[in-house]
């Protein structure tokens, strides 16, 4: 008997701690966070170090291009921060932008910052086969039809800076395009990843992508050719948890999150008080 009752205190505990760890894991708040594919490493490394910081909150991303994130938004998906790698998709849902052009109300109010500033760069394969070191040669490759170009999608920021170094230069992008000097990434991953087995001669990326895929950059646009590289945050309206999200976006303008940022090449713009 005393066996049997000690058989079943020991299920009956197992039981009761089995209980308990259902109930804490039941407790954690999933925060929904889109970000821009260009943040994917930093934005990983940081959820990692937030669970010591809010053990109770588990982070779940969604990486890619800011247009499609911002489409998927408009859609209905849930998403409690969204981070773009421009204004103009973060605008998009900003009721109070005067480039929102078709009334959408996602942003909360308040919450918007400018949270980093990137660079796009020219950058090459390894060992840099076409020898290619600036913006005017690849113009010029371009022109000529000895080099093939790599960018991203005209939906996609890093594909609109692209086009604007390209009418920086004068240069009909529709006509090179065609005459096959250029080929697409729908993201700036899909870019890098073209420069980075070699199918093409430079693939035009953010100065954090290149570092995260260990290229090489031969050269950066000036803010003339191209406009600042601005990333904008926010917590959006549709949100379930409002509070976590504010204390995430807090977390991502504090030190710690932004030697993560500084490490990969991105300069953050908003520190917390």
């Amino acid at each position: 008997m005393k066996i049997r009752r000690c058989f079943a205190l020991a299920a009956a505990l197992m039981l009761a701690v089995s209980a308990s760890v259902c109930a804490c894991a039941q407790e954690k708040t999933e925060l929904i966070v889109f970000a821009a594919a260009s943040m994917t490493e930093t934005m990983t490394k940081i959820a990692e170090q937030y669970k010591a910081v809010a053990p109770d909150v588990e982070i779940v991303y969604n990486f890619d291009s800011s247009g499609t994130l911002k489409t998927q938004i408009q859609e209905g998906a849930d998403c409690d921060v969204f981070i773009s790698a421009a204004p103009k998709q973060m605008n998009q849902l900003d009721i109070q932008s005067e480039a929102n052009e078709d009334g959408l109300d996602f942003v909360m109010q308040g919450t918007r910052i400018d949270l980093l500033e990137n660079k796009v760069v020219l950058a090459v394969p390894e060992g840099n086969p076409k020898g290619v070191t600036s913006y005017d040669q690849l113009i010029a490759g371009l022109q000529d039809g000895s080099l093939l170009l790599a960018m991203g999608n005209a939906d996609v920021p890093v594909g609109q800076y692209t086009q604007k170094i390209l009418t920086y230069y004068g240069l009909d992008e529709a006509a090179l395009a065609q005459s096959g000097v250029i080929t697409y990434g729908s993201n700036v991953k899909e870019v890098t990843t073209q420069v980075s087995e070699a199918t093409v001669d430079c693939g035009i990326i953010y100065a954090t992508d290149a570092h995260s895929a260990g290229l090489t950059v031969v050269d950066t646009a000036t803010a003339e050719m191209c406009g600042q590289v601005i990333y904008p945050a926010a917590v959006l309206n549709i949100t379930k948890n409002e509070e976590a999200a504010k204390a995430f976006l807090e977390y991502l303008t504090g030190e710690e999150a932004g030697a993560v940022f500084e490490a990969v090449g991105f300069t953050p713009l908003s520190r917390a008080a």
